[in-house]
């Protein structure tokens, strides 16, 4: 991985300095063996293979808490992580609990996993981040290259009337910055987990489907593949961690990776992404529900059933057929996630991405118009629309948790420009609405 300060724009340039000589002030010398960490430790054990993911999360809420520019943020995270994982990383081997050795199903791995001391771990690295930023600091000429968008995301996520939020997102717009990425495409990632039975797995998908996504070597090539097989890896890295440590809940997830001028998504269970293209609704996918034939049948070849009970279930269980976790209704809640990919014009509208707590009582034909009103009330700002839409959901009756993303692909003050246009006046080789028009992978 290459190393060195960041290639920035000028505005960046500008903000740099200012932001290591306050950060610098306020952390002066690495961290003692008695300096209370500056931020939370992710829990007390990590394998190696979560080590980056955790990691990358820890340092940008740390360096979001201190209003890092988000692009000179993904450029400290990637340098100072990429810098601790060439180290020998052996002095944080924790020897195994006695739990753990007395484990009866210990012979069903395939290898034993190492864990690492999150906490001794963390401290050697926000040192490895004061040596980075210690290092930028004092270098005077810095190199300008931006990622090739500016982005406008809006986002707004409630508990809503649960009694706990389960709901996780993830939004970066520097995805290469972060991971170190050295190719001309210009990538950005943005994703919605809905969690249930508790937020773990939404949470840990949350850190890690990205990750894995970065380490894919066919990233470049097929990225729908890419972003299938994080799914699929995540999942299998949280049922070691859900057995370890006897968690029993899962998440679903939807995800989209714009790499260029392509657009590329993945899902599992009911989480949800859709496409607005001159006012118009573009469906791109189908959410894994247990009453979808192919997946009752996929459910029933395994030896399990699907039956009603207020609504189509697993088992009697789960509301969803594909998910990361569900220990305990593994193979028949699968971890297997569908992706699809579709190019991209310039005259797409914006994307939208959420949980069933919104998409289960505003269908999808009802989107384009709640945020074209909003636009007009706020004079193409769009800064808020995902609130509004979350509010529109809770006044259609929605208990449930509720995540609302908005990615706009164009500026939303353009979109006024004349309003939506009807389906007889989309441009030639634009899909008519509903049309499920990306190319599965």
């Amino acid at each position: 991985m290459a190393s060195g300060a960041p290639q920035q724009s000028s505005q960046m340039a500008e903000e740099t300095p200012g932001f290591l000589d306050a950060l610098l002030h306020d952390f002066p010398a690495p961290l003692s063996l008695e300096s209370p960490l500056p931020w939370k430790v992710p829990g007390t054990a990590l394998s190696q293979e979560e080590v980056e993911g955790e990691l990358a999360e820890m340092v940008m809420g740390f360096l979001a808490s201190r209003n890092a520019p988000p692009l000179l943020a993904s450029c400290l995270a990637h340098e100072a992580v990429s810098q601790l994982l060439q180290t020998d990383l052996s002095e944080f081997k924790m020897l195994p609990r006695q739990e753990e050795e007395e484990d009866h199903d210990k012979e069903e791995e395939k290898a034993p996993v190492t864990l690492l001391d999150a906490e001794g771990l963390a401290r050697t690295f926000f040192n490895q981040l004061w040596e980075v930023c210690s290092q930028w600091q004092k270098q005077v000429a810095l190199t300008a290259q931006v990622p090739q968008r500016q982005w406008l995301v809006s986002i707004h996520a409630i508990r809503n009337t649960r009694r706990k939020m389960e709901d996780r997102h993830v939004c970066l717009p520097a995805f290469n910055q972060l991971f170190g990425l050295p190719d001309p495409v210009d990538r950005a990632y943005f994703a919605v987990f809905d969690g249930h039975g508790g937020v773990d797995a939404a949470r840990y998908a949350a850190v890690h489907v990205h990750a894995n996504a970065a380490r894919q070597p066919e990233l470049p090539t097929d990225p729908a593949g890419a972003l299938r097989e994080a799914f699929r890896h995540t999942d299998e890295m949280f049922l070691w961690k859900a057995k370890r440590e006897r968690l029993q809940s899962g998440t679903t997830g939807v995800c989209a990776l714009v790499a260029g001028k392509t657009l590329h998504v993945a899902w599992l269970g009911d989480s949800q992404i859709i496409l607005v293209q001159q006012g118009q609704v573009v469906k791109l996918m189908e959410p894994h529900r247990p009453e979808r034939q192919d997946e009752r049948e996929r459910i029933e070849a395994l030896g399990g059933f699907v039956c009603h009970m207020d609504c189509w279930r697993v088992n009697g269980t789960l509301a969803v057929s594909r998910a990361i976790g569900d220990i305990s209704q593994k193979p028949y809640v699968s971890g297997e996630a569908d992706a699809a990919s579709r190019e991209l014009t310039g005259s797409e509208d914006y994307l939208l991405l959420a949980c069933d707590g919104f998409f289960d009582v505003v269908p999808h034909q009802d989107v384009a118009g709640l945020i074209q009103s909003h636009l007009v009330r706020q004079q193409g700002s769009g800064l808020h629309v995902a609130e509004e839409l979350v509010a529109a959901a809770r006044e259609r009756g929605s208990h449930d948790n509720i995540t609302v993303m908005v990615v706009f692909l164009r500026d939303p003050r353009d979109l006024l420009e004349g309003g939506a246009q009807g389906a007889g006046d989309l441009p030639s080789g634009i899909s008519e609405p509903e049309t499920n028009t990306l190319q599965r992978s």
